[in-house]
């Protein structure tokens, strides 16, 4: 005698051939993304601040000497650091209002290749 299918079997069974092992690949593809999402890419080479403004800039790293920033030149800010950027010579007067720090820089860095740049006003911007 023949076995009749009912409807729910058939959705049990297109359910379990079909549906279960997409949803598993797609698990299994997002998981690893989600993951590296919060990774900091940039936490052994440092992020890269370039300076395009078309003006010399000064700069003081972890405190040390007032250094100058050459306008077109990199920069490598490591997260350990901090850097304070100037407009003078003498590293008086803040270039940025508020001092951006190595996770504002991160944050910036929307295709994540570590490189951002400072462009006039002290508008930050990724690279």
């Amino acid at each position: 005698m023949a076995k009749v299918l009912q409807c729910g079997d058939v959705v049990k069974k297109i359910l379990f051939q079909k549906l279960v092992p997409a949803l598993m690949v797609i698990v299994l593809t997002l998981f690893p993304v989600l993951a590296s999402a919060d990774e900091d890419l940039c936490h052994e080479k440092g992020i890269y601040i370039r300076n395009p403004t078309m003006r010399d800039l000064w700069y003081k790293r972890n405190g040390g000497p007032c250094t100058i920033w050459v306008h077109g030149h990199i920069l490598n800010l490591k997260s350990e650091d901090t850097l304070v950027i100037y407009r003078d010579m003498t590293c008086e007067t803040e270039y940025c209002s508020k001092n951006p720090t190595y996770d504002v820089y991160k944050f910036l860095d929307a295709n994540r290749n570590c490189r951002v740049r400072i462009l006039p006003r002290c508008k930050l911007s990724d690279m």
